[in-house]
């Protein structure tokens, strides 16, 4: 009888997991809507977690690590408690995880598109409209200990990109965009002058001319069996861009999903065609470009201006041995164009957001170490470890910045000449950058742009690919049911689950919860055994 009964109640608990992962996750029950406090107490103690990314890189592990000394000395009643990830995925995982236990940090580095995902737990993230122009503690406020940027010294465009459901709910932290780093010495090499502005067809025509063999079946370019002369490293960047250059539609700014077109079926075709001539693919298939372009087997490597220590004979953080990288002369330009005459380019970036607590006190701490991050030093610091872009006017009309900008190429490090170029490549185009339309699943559709075009290069490798109307009308189905696009509208309207805005649940995440229903029916299950037996025995001791 007890074995059956502890068969019935474990089916149960397992009929209920998936209600449970789905519904269940709303969390212990909403957080109260926040309200800047009129003063900061500073007679208490406080505790904030900080969760940021880092690339390995040193310099901007110290970079943090120094701005929450400095900000513990000027507020020793705060304490501030970091933790590095390698990756913005796994901060996003972790945070939408923790959201239902009330149990995310106070402060995380991030992007537009996942803070608005963390926007369908129940005022989880605080608005920051009335911090952002608060008298005493917003920015520049009468009340702060440093000197941070006003409002009016921020970057306008930068701080809007934060503009999610209509309120801020985060501020920038740094940006970049796109460039593409060229083999210049290549270029020359096969009879072309770089233009003014680069275009797609001229980037397609020289990949196809960097293709040519010899006898031996070496590439004459390069005297080698490797080369691809063209990588991109983020593939959702090249569709979303190309998209734009077009003028051709993605997504609406309430959810609405257009990318599955006849617009993106031309630009796919033409990344299939140049796929078969074996001069186009991706760091998802190939590697990182940098790589390639850095051992002579690239002609075109776009990357993110972030990236750009990486890049050239030079680079300070090259990911490939002294031995295997070519003397060659690299030049940084921006992305191709369709239209040279009216450049797009994607914005792109870290941003900051905070998340709401109980104690509305412990919130304002968390937010003053957040504007802490806009501060001159730490803007320009961080800026200067990559291709990064200071996101405050303060920072960027700086002496000191200007200084640094002025002296490209003084050494392989600080003054490295490639990251001070691709830098300059963003000052100079921040008005023809553009961000996406930002809502709960605008990740999942980012997502879904790069696997497009990574699935059609998969495609023509395999011998899989056709320009047939129904390779494409599949190639739309399986990405759309990959990343739950079908159910964004659904999610939109409120009637999709917790699990549904997110996306995909992850992996871990899923398995907690099955974990925590077993756990939680095993103690029922033995305790009502328990019961059982002890009243069994009492009745006999009777």
């Amino acid at each position: 009888m007890r074995k059956s009964v502890l068969c019935l109640l474990l089916i149960a608990a397992l009929s209920v997991v998936p209600v449970l992962s789905l519904s269940s996750c709303h969390g212990k029950g909403s957080l109260p809507d926040f309200q800047v406090p009129d003063e900061f107490d500073s007679s208490r103690n406080y505790e904030i977690t900080f969760w940021a990314k880092n690339d390995t890189n040193l310099t901007q592990k110290n970079v943090y690590l120094q701005a929450i000394e400095e900000f513990e000395s000027l507020y020793p009643n705060i304490k501030v408690n970091i933790r590095l990830y390698t990756d913005y995925g796994r901060i996003y995982n972790d945070v939408i995880t923790n959201i239902p236990t009330d149990t995310t940090p106070n402060i995380c580095i991030t992007y537009p598109d996942h803070i608005a995902t963390y926007t369908t737990g129940k005022n989880t993230i605080v608005p920051l409209d009335d911090l952002l122009k608060d008298s005493k503690y917003g920015l520049g406020g009468s009340e702060l200990l440093f000197d941070g940027p006003s409002y009016d010294e921020m970057i306008t465009k930068y701080l809007d990109e934060c503009i999610i459901q209509g309120h801020h709910l985060g501020i920038p932290y740094m940006r970049s965009t796109e460039a593409c780093y060229i083999n210049k010495t290549y270029v020359d090499a096969l009879g072309y002058d770089l233009p003014e502005t680069l275009t797609w067809d001229f980037v397609w025509e020289v990949s196809e001319a960097a293709m040519k063999k010899d006898a031996d079946g070496n590439f004459v370019l390069n005297g080698e069996k490797v080369m691809i002369p063209f990588i991109y490293k983020s593939t959702d960047n090249m569709m979303i861009q190309m998209l734009r250059q077009k003028g051709a539609a993605y997504s609406t700014d309430s959810g609405d999903i257009l990318i599955f077109s006849d617009d993106t079926k031309e630009l796919l075709r033409t990344v299939a065609e140049e796929t078969e001539k074996g001069v186009f693919s991706t760091f998802k298939i190939s590697g990182y470009p940098g790589n390639f372009l850095n051992a002579g087997q690239c002609v075109f490597a776009i990357d993110s201006t972030a990236g750009a220590t990486w890049m050239g004979k030079l680079a300070p953080h090259a990911d490939i041995s002294p031995d295997k990288i070519v003397d060659y002369e690299i030049a940084v330009m921006s992305i191709p164009q369709f239209d040279p005459s009216d450049p797009k380019m994607i914005s792109q970036g870290p941003s900051i957001c905070v998340f709401n607590k109980t104690d509305p006190q412990e919130v304002l701490a968390s937010w003053l170490f957040a504007q802490f991050l806009l501060t001159n030093k730490i803007q320009i610091t961080y800026a200067q470890t990559e291709g990064y872009v200071p996101v405050t006017l303060k920072a960027q009309q700086s002496e000191e910045y200007l200084d640094y900008l002025s002296r490209s190429g003084e050494d392989g490090s600080l003054y490295y000449d490639v990251k001070i170029s691709a830098t300059k490549i963003l000052i100079e185009n921040t008005m023809n950058t553009f961000i996406t339309p930002v809502f709960n699943g605008s990740a999942s559709l980012r997502d879904a742009a790069g696997q497009l075009i990574e699935n059609t290069v998969k495609s023509v490798r395999r011998k899989e690919y056709s320009r047939t109307d129904d390779y494409f009308a599949g190639l739309y189905s399986s990405i759309s049911s990959l990343y739950r696009l079908d159910q964004l509208k659904q999610a939109q309207s409120g009637s999709g689950s917790f699990r549904s805005d997110l996306g995909r649940l992850p992996k871990t995440s899923a398995a907690l919860i099955v974990c925590i229903v077993l756990a939680w029916t095993a103690i029922g299950v033995f305790s009502a055994a328990a019961a059982v037996k002890k009243k069994k025995n009492s009745k006999n001791r009777q």
